[in-house]
């Protein structure tokens, strides 16, 4: 591995650099190596992030601001989310960091005629972890260009560590708040006609015989913040066969436009359609099964196509949240234990966890909302985001009109 301080390149890390580069950077650099089709870039390091809190002198403030914080109100929890981030976005950028990073951001320039376009990504270095899943919950910025704006959204991401969300969610499961770190993976942004997420295992039913994908117009976010309700294709994973496709109606999608990112609507006749050809389903779900072939274990993938039809792989993980494979029919069923009752069906849709709880329903019509959730009710939004885990974390069930079953909310929920 090379030997800078703050910067190191793809190609200069693999899978069991979490430490350095966080899980999602470890894995862009497992996969590199490893000759999958990954957009080419560098990471800045964890290092870089601790020499930074060193520098600005932040750690014991943010200690003071996180001490005895009651992260169960939701309002007290967001005031010091806000002003740890306010302070880390405020700080000066080290010199030294910037210096590295503007010289491997300026080689990523070679022929063009411009200033690189870039995914600035967030890699935390206890990601992925059993029983724990981080997904989504730092922030990932797109089609970021010119050094200036690069420094501002590495320091934005280095301050997502602290947002409502993950700080709740360390407290929750125990995590010291210093002895997890980030790094930045800087990629070179693809720009999506279409873009998913693939589950080398049944997310819903575990069954390791099956690939999921899902599909969207457009740029990723909107499928992983589950803004929208993607296609759902499934393939069988010996015979790489397509054995299961919903087509959903797709409203809206992100693309870039100009010098920023914006969300059009699409006409009721494309979106509609299906989002990717049959031939790119069963290309995709070829990588996926290589990729779980090259880390022994099923794997959460994050997948993106371009103009030219290429397929590029944007991030992998492992799938955090395996459990039991799901029968058909419950034992208790099959020995008559259960009883069949008939009621009117109000309304159905696509599982993303599957079981059976009742409670009174609160229905959230913002993230000004969250408050109104108590433990034991049924959280009902239009969607969810990773930002609604603390009201997730009391509610006995999720019912959104939005999303997939592998978007960040339903993975973390």
């Amino acid at each position: 591995m090379a030997k800078k301080s703050y910067v190191v390149w793809f190609s200069d890390v693999g899978k069991d650099d979490g430490a350095l580069v966080g899980g999602k950077g470890a894995n862009l650099g497992e996969m590199t190596q490893a000759g999958f089709p990954v957009p080419p870039g560098f990471i800045v390091t964890s290092k870089a992030y601790a020499h930074f809190l060193d520098e600005s002198g932040l750690r014991n403030d943010i200690k003071d601001t996180l001490h005895g914080l009651d992260v169960s109100n939701s309002n007290e929890l967001e005031r010091a989310s806000k002003k740890i981030q306010k302070s880390i976005t405020g700080s000066r950028f080290p010199d030294v960091i910037a210096r590295e990073v503007i010289e491997a951001y300026f080689s990523m320039d070679v022929g063009l005629s411009r200033h690189a376009r870039v995914a600035v990504r967030s890699s935390a270095t206890a990601e992925d972890l059993p029983g724990a899943s981080f997904a989504g919950q730092q922030s990932t910025f797109l089609n970021v260009e010119g050094e200036a704006s690069l420094l501002e959204k590495i320091k934005e991401a280095w301050a997502s560590l602290f947002t409502a969300r993950a700080i709740f969610y360390r407290e929750t499961k125990k995590f010291d708040h210093f002895q997890v770190g980030i790094a930045i993976p800087v990629q070179k942004m693809v720009e999506s006609v279409s873009s998913g997420i693939m589950f080398t295992i049944d997310p819903v039913t575990n069954s390791k015989t099956t690939i999921v994908i899902e599909a969207i117009y457009g740029l990723g976010e909107m499928i992983v913040q589950g803004m929208v309700t993607p296609d759902h294709y499934e393939v069988d994973k010996k015979s790489l066969t397509v054995t299961a496709k919903t087509i959903k109606t797709q409203e809206k999608k992100m693309l870039r436009k100009q010098h920023e990112n914006v969300i059009v609507q699409l006409s009721q006749l494309l979106g509609s359609k299906q989002k990717i050809s049959d031939e790119a389903i069963l290309e995709i779900a070829k990588i996926g099964k290589n990729l779980e072939k090259h880390y022994y274990f099923p794997q959460d993938i994050e997948w993106a196509i371009d103009a030219s039809k290429t397929i590029y792989i944007v991030q992998t993980r492992p799938v955090t949240t395996m459990g039991k494979e799901l029968s058909a029919v419950s034992s208790e069923t099959s020995a008559g234990r259960v009883k069949k009752i008939e009621r009117k069906l109000l309304v159905k849709g696509d599982p993303a966890s599957p079981g059976i709880q009742s409670g009174p329903v609160k229905i959230l019509g913002s993230m000004k909302d969250l408050d109104k959730i108590s433990t034991g009710d049924v959280l009902v939004a239009e969607q969810t985001n990773p930002d609604y885990v603390p009201a997730m974390k009391k509610a006995v069930a999720i019912v959104t009109a939005r999303g997939g079953r592998t978007s960040h909310a339903a993975i973390v929920s």
